[in-house]
């Protein structure tokens, strides 16, 4: 007898465990539209509330992952490896570690998504880039990781697709933080993607979908056993996401400060640093290295050699971006017609941030969406944001505003100032990676 979709709601609803069969006809129904939207944003509240057993997650995982084609990435002549954050602030690292880890030898076929909740999006800040595809030909996706070593798209309509339509509703609906689906988003799009490895940018914080540190760890446990028991080398690493980790948050941006990471300018920051953890772990991951700290100095060098920024931007230009996006930022990336600095309000040093309310006011400013096909406006944003532990004088410029508007730049000014706190005694030290988990 077939199942209803609001059988399988209510089921959910009232804790009872759902059969892999009963998962695969909703996931199904996901795909093909006879289950409504309200049906599917129902389902994804009543698993936020509920959760999933680990046999179920795997089941969901694996039936939106058969909801489309898989890549095939045989006679590629490199390891296949990608790297999934789970969402922060200012994280602009896939940008960047992309081409390191593609100037080290390695094939990054990088299947990213749009903001999701007050985090940024991959796909929306490379969208900034006039003419950049995000959704090119198989062809010359396929082309472009074999001759240059990465490409970063969107996900086509024919990979994953039920999760393509899961995940654009939970954006609006507040059922964003919930494991199990976290874990069958993610992984469904990278097992779909063909990878031989993968590692995990787990983000825990305020500025974070998970904000306790339990919370991260299960998520990343999670992750790693479904991923590794599918068959993909994976680890992850739980990171600090108590501060925008670059020092600009936006869309066109983060693509300036992740051009001028590439091009050195950004030495000695915990961007940096985290950076190039990941691009060692995919090293490793891959089987091009056996020791991290040896992966890492090599994904240095390639970073400290320009071949980084050579690698970043011969993929831009193969997918339809300008030729010369490195050499010449300011002449592609439109700049916002207002750019107003935010002032310390005291002296003292920056002891806090409250960074999930940066990533709402970039919304607030345009550069996010509160539905799923809201436009965005890529100038907007704010750059220059000084680190925590910074000592500051009063009047000093803590960070800038992009707006559209004098009166927007006015609102956001006022906000960014109260989302950070001035003490007059420095905080504690903190870890940029405070935990690795592998199988």
């Amino acid at each position: 007898m077939r199942m209803l979709p609001q059988e399988t709601i209510r089921r959910k609803r009232n804790g009872q465990p759902l059969s892999r069969e009963e998962i695969a006809r909703f996931v199904a129904g996901i795909t093909d539209g006879s289950v409504s939207e309200g049906q599917v944003a129902a389902f994804a509240m009543a698993v936020c509330f509920n959760g999933m057993a680990r046999d179920e997650t795997v089941a969901l995982t694996l039936a939106m992952r058969d909801s489309g084609d898989t890549l095939d990435w045989s006679g590629i002549d490199r390891p296949v490896a990608d790297k999934h954050s789970t969402g922060g602030v200012g994280d602009n690292v896939s940008l960047m570690l992309a081409p390191i880890a593609a100037a080290c030898g390695l094939a990054v076929p990088m299947i990213s998504g749009r903001g999701l909740g007050h985090t940024g999006g991959t796909l929306d800040k490379l969208e900034a880039i006039p003419g950049y595809t995000i959704m090119p030909s198989a062809d010359l996706f396929r082309r472009t990781v074999q001759d240059i070593g990465c490409a970063i798209i969107g996900q086509t309509a024919d990979l994953a697709p039920a999760d393509k339509r899961l995940y654009a509703i939970r954006d609006v609906t507040a059922t964003v933080d919930s494991v199990p689906l976290i874990t069958a988003s993610i992984l469904s799009k990278k097992l779909a993607a063909g990878l031989q490895s993968l590692v995990l940018d787990v983000k825990v914080g305020n500025g974070a979908f998970m904000t306790d540190t339990a919370e991260a760890e299960t998520l990343a446990r999670s992750l790693v056993e479904v991923a590794n028991g599918a068959g993909v080398k994976t680890a992850a690493l739980i990171t600090d996401m108590n501060q925008p980790l670059a020092d600009a948050a936006g869309n066109a941006v983060e693509i300036a400060s992740c051009i001028a990471f590439l091009k050195g300018e950004k030495a000695g920051t915990r961007l940096e640093r985290v950076v190039l953890a990941f691009a060692a772990e995919m090293l490793v991951l891959s089987g091009q290295e056996t020791d991290l700290a040896v992966a890492e100095a090599k994904a240095g060098r390639a970073l400290a050699s320009g071949a980084a920024a050579e690698t970043l931007g011969r993929m831009v230009h193969a997918l339809g971006g300008p030729s010369d996006i490195v050499e010449k930022a300011d002449r592609y990336l439109v700049p916002a017609p207002v750019i107003r600095p935010v002032r310390a309000a005291d002296g003292g040093y920056l002891v806090s941030c409250d960074t999930r309310g940066v990533g709402l006011a970039v919304i607030e400013l345009g550069g996010g969406r509160t539905r799923p096909d809201d436009a965005i406006d890529h100038r907007v944003g704010f750059d220059r944001l000084l680190p925590l532990g910074t000592k500051v004088e009063k009047g000093v410029e803590i960070g800038r505003v992009h707006a559209a508007s004098e009166a927007d730049a006015a609102r956001a000014m006022e906000r960014l100032a109260s989302l950070y706190r001035i003490a007059p005694e420095a905080p504690a030290a903190s870890s940029d990676i405070l935990t690795r988990i592998s199988a």
